[in-house]
């Protein structure tokens, strides 16, 4: 049987923050392995990650990235951008290419120049956008997202509209479920939330 994990995974871009969310459901091929999947981080007070793929290497890219912006840091004096996030991710990424880790990767976060979203792919190619989804339920998610963005979207919108998105996913993909992880990031800091769903 070959191993395909599921999952759904979406991050949206608003005015004055950013909004990640993913499914808990894990699978092994057709098997569900567990319901308490993680495949949101909070990397620190800004900066959060949401990814589609392998648990294990979703959990390594986290650890390692979160290690490498508090070197940063401390090296500098300063935080870290978001663009500059998202390039330590690249980096990191590209230099397993020839053993990649198995996984796509949302990141965002606020800086002082505002919101900004990057999704990755496995070998760190590196695109910024308002909103996306990953994973075997984001063509559906996608779509729910395009009919409900707008460029003026608040964060209170983009919250309903990534669980509305996520949820629709559910219905038609079987390797994504068993409830919403959700991370809000805003000027204001980050805010964790797990979401049952039924």
């Amino acid at each position: 049987m070959e191993y395909y994990p599921g999952a759904t995974s979406v991050g949206i871009k608003t005015v004055d923050g950013v909004v990640l969310a993913a499914d808990k459901r894990v699978t092994y091929g057709f098997m569900l392995m567990s319901k308490a999947g993680k495949k949101v981080f909070r990397i620190t007070d800004k900066v959060g990650i949401a990814s589609a793929g392998f648990i294990s290497d979703m959990q390594s890219i986290a650890r390692t990235l979160e290690a490498e912006i508090r070197l940063y840091e401390l090296e500098t004096g300063s935080p870290i951008r978001i663009n500059g996030v998202a390039k330590l991710l690249s980096i990191i990424l590209f230099n397993r290419r020839l053993y990649p880790y198995m996984v796509e990767t949302i990141v965002g976060g606020i800086d002082d120049k505002g919101p900004h979203l990057f999704i990755l792919d496995p070998i760190g190619a590196v695109i910024e956008d308002d909103y996306t989804a990953l994973g075997s339920g984001a063509q559906i998610a996608i779509g729910i997202i395009e009919e409900g963005y707008k460029d003026d979207i608040s964060i209170q919108e983009a919250y309903n509209l990534a669980i509305k998105s996520v949820k629709s996913a559910f219905s038609r993909d079987a390797m994504s479920g068993d409830g919403i992880d959700v991370l809000v990031i805003s000027k204001k800091g980050i805010k964790e939330e797990f979401i049952k769903v039924i």
